[in-house]
């Protein structure tokens, strides 16, 4: 039993000490279960809502804390897709970091809208909601044809 060594459970590395049990520490905080669950696509997106009105769709989509510049919002082949694009960063004049993070996320979600007029697309950012206004084609009414057997 002398000859075994301890492993941390979630990297697989010896456990040391020191300085090097503090990185472990952090490492072990920021994974475990409990305060950070595994990803999820329920969470890693977002919330979009569509409602097939008479003459438009209505496409409302959560967006809390993401600015216009961050959104693309585009239309190719009846496909609307609305895109984010996020750079969090800390600019500090302060020296001597022991650590500091970045954090780049992207995520897109599109929907499928068969006759929608894409040149008369309205989009509106108040409060975390996106609000999509996608005007419908007008049907040309159907025309019955009589065909000839020969």
């Amino acid at each position: 039993m002398a000859g075994l060594v301890p492993f941390n459970r979630s990297s697989n590395k010896p456990v040391g000490k020191g300085f090097g049990d503090f990185y472990g520490m952090l490492d072990d905080f920021f994974s475990d279960e409990f305060f950070l669950p595994q990803r999820s696509l329920s969470r890693d997106t977002f919330k979009v809502d569509v409602q097939d009105k008479e003459k438009e769709y209505l496409i409302e989509a959560e967006l809390p804390g993401v600015k216009k510049e961050e959104i693309s919002l585009e239309i190719h082949d009846g496909q609307l897709i609305i895109g984010i694009q996020r750079e969090e960063r800390v600019d500090e004049e302060k020296k001597n970091y022991i650590h500091k993070e970045r954090r780049y996320s992207s995520m897109s979600r599109s929907v499928y809208l068969a006759d929608a007029d894409s040149e008369n697309i309205k989009a509106k950012l108040d409060d975390g909601v996106l609000t999509v206004r996608v005007p419908k084609l007008q049907k040309p009414e159907k025309e019955t044809n009589k065909i000839e057997i020969e």
